[in-house]
């Protein structure tokens, strides 16, 4: 955990205000080296009306994971605007109400784990002080618990546990880089969502696994049912493990 980081308990007031009237409003949103996850594209190219592969080919650049050799998606740096979000205003962002995650939560940095035994996930949280944010200091009432409420985050969190989840069996069975159709298994059914579910009812991908007729119509209207059929997707064509595509 860095210097600049402080743990804190669920029931923490957090004393911690972002507005307008902050002098520092929109700061945090320049010199911006940003992941988007699956579920922060999905909610993003849904509010501005675009397929997915209009969204990542006009917005988003592609990276390779030091870490974890699997791909990730950054908004694509642009130096001749400080680095800043292409949706961020002198008003504050044009698509807060389907703004990432990693918006949503910040001053809070996330952690969890998950019992083996259980499969219980427990949270843990700090609070990331950073110079730059003036936003420190202001005395409130709300609990970092009741904050994390009112930034209405707990479904990207639930999208977002299951791709860690992914990502940690990736690095048990398949430590190392991905590599050619391997990576491009994992972006098609993670990141291009409009083309995935094109490639399932005009394609070949799901000669090798039988899927219910429900949950095939589900996933036609139902964006959240399409990247969690993705995840499953993915975890059987790189790993092997039969889905359960249970509802």
């Amino acid at each position: 955990m860095s210097e600049d980081m402080k743990p804190v308990a669920p029931g923490t007031l957090m004393g911690f205000r972002c507005g307008s009237e902050n002098e520092c409003f929109n700061d945090c949103c320049r010199d911006l080296h940003q992941t988007l996850t699956p579920y922060d594209i999905l909610r993003l190219r849904k509010n501005l009306g675009m397929t997915s592969q209009e969204f990542l080919k006009h917005y988003t650049s592609l990276h390779y994971g030091p870490e974890s050799g699997l791909p990730v998606v950054c908004f694509k740096a642009n130096p001749g605007t400080g680095h800043e979000c292409p949706f961020v205003t002198a008003d504050g962002c044009s698509v807060y109400k389907d703004r990432p995650a990693s918006c949503r939560i910040y001053p809070l940095a996330r952690a969890i784990a998950r019992s083996r035994e259980t499969g219980k996930v427990s949270e843990f949280f700090a609070l990331i002080e950073e110079p730059h944010c003036k936003g420190f200091g202001v005395k409130t009432d709300l609990t970092v618990e009741e904050w994390l409420k009112g930034q209405d985050v707990q479904t990207h969190n639930e999208h977002n546990d299951a791709l860690m989840d992914l990502i940690s069996l990736k690095n048990r069975i398949l430590p190392g880089k991905l590599e050619g159709a391997q990576a491009d298994i994992f972006y098609l059914g993670l990141y291009d969502l409009d083309e995935f579910l094109s490639r399932v009812f005009n394609g070949n991908l799901l000669e090798t696994v039988s899927v219910p007729k429900a949950i095939l119509k589900k996933i036609r209207m139902d964006d959240e049912a399409l990247l969690n059929f993705g995840i499953a997707w993915v975890t059987w064509m790189l790993f092997g493990i039969q889905p359960s595509f249970g509802d």
